[in-house]
């Protein structure tokens, strides 16, 4: 891998990938393996790397971005590109976050959610195979820049709260992996299915609650888990309580970007929430607006909006 950085360097490219591996891990999650040999410079920082998905038209073929235009890779054209491609032939565009990044293999691996209404990404994994196209916009570890994809940013924390819905499971996965022993991880993940409940190389420190959701509401069995969890942790949120009065903006879940990732911060407590809009608003007015905890301890991350489509940026 590369080890020269330079400065002017895009910190996000078009890597030109093939399918080399799929794999079912349970009834609703789906894991490609890509490969590029342009994969020897893919950022490497992991946690909840975010990258983006240019899809397939029907006809098997994808917008010309510049993926294979040094110039355009070199300048960051790939999203005007993008933009100015005639709608009709523009490919889909969908975010989602790195689970595994091997440089020296030069792969990487997406995990994709497959359930009955998984949208254009989970159709197109649900029916991958090895040897298709696919064009992955992900970031190069060359420029200095490479980070500005995460939004996992715990600062001075050794006690963290962790909690989203099967959208957030490869960004959550991917954070508990990464932390070391010490530092002591709560996290809620909510799935469609019992069997969703996946295997993690984690730490005991690291405790970690699946919630099937079966046949109850999108969201419902999260917000009741963390209900329970900040019940039982009075003096966790005490202590990571605002030094002084705060405004927490009641943002409108159908219009507004519900997104927040403040940066790192000095205190012992972080909160990461990510996934379904409403749901995520919910758990951060729990957590700030009732139990007072600092806003600037609580990244909260509204993936999707229920009975909505990602929006293409």
């Amino acid at each position: 891998m590369s080890s020269v950085v330079v400065s002017s360097r895009p910190s996000y490219r078009p890597y030109c990938a093939e399918v080399r591996a799929v794999r079912r891990l349970s009834p609703s999650f789906v894991r490609v393996t890509f490969g590029c040999d342009d994969f020897a410079d893919f950022g490497t920082a992991g946690l909840d790397q975010r990258v983006k998905l240019l899809l397939p038209l029907a006809d098997g073929s994808i917008s010309d971005v510049g993926q294979r235009d040094e110039e355009a890779i070199a300048t960051g054209a790939w999203y005007e590109r993008w933009r100015n491609v005639p709608t009709e032939e523009r490919s889909p565009l969908r975010t989602y976050t790195v689970r595994r990044v091997a440089p020296e293999a030069r792969e990487i691996d997406v995990d994709f959610v497959v359930h009955h209404d998984a949208g254009p990404a989970g159709e197109w994994a649900a029916n991958a195979h090895v040897g298709q196209e696919l064009v992955v916009v992900g970031p190069d570890e060359r420029s200095e820049h490479s980070r500005l994809g995460l939004d996992f940013h715990p600062g001075t924390a050794r006690r963290l709260l962790l909690a989203g819905d099967e959208t957030a499971v490869p960004a959550i996965s991917a954070i508990l992996e990464s932390l070391p022993a010490g530092i002591e991880v709560d996290a809620f993940l909510e799935v469609p299915t019992t069997g969703d409940a996946l295997t993690l190389d984690a730490p005991a420190t690291h405790r970690v609650t699946w919630i099937p959701r079966e046949d109850a509401a999108h969201g419902a069995r999260l917000i009741a888990a963390l209900e329970g969890w900040c019940a039982a942790s009075g003096d966790v949120l005490a202590r990571a309580a605002a030094p002084r009065p705060q405004v927490v903006d009641d943002v409108d879940v159908d219009r507004d970007l519900i997104w927040d990732s403040p940066e790192d911060a000095e205190g012992d407590f972080y909160a990461w929430f990510a996934g379904e809009a409403a749901t995520i608003k919910t758990l951060r007015r729990m957590l700030v607006s009732t139990g007072g905890v600092d806003r600037k301890r609580v990244a909260f991350m509204g993936y999707w909006r229920l009975g909505q489509a990602e929006r293409q940026a």
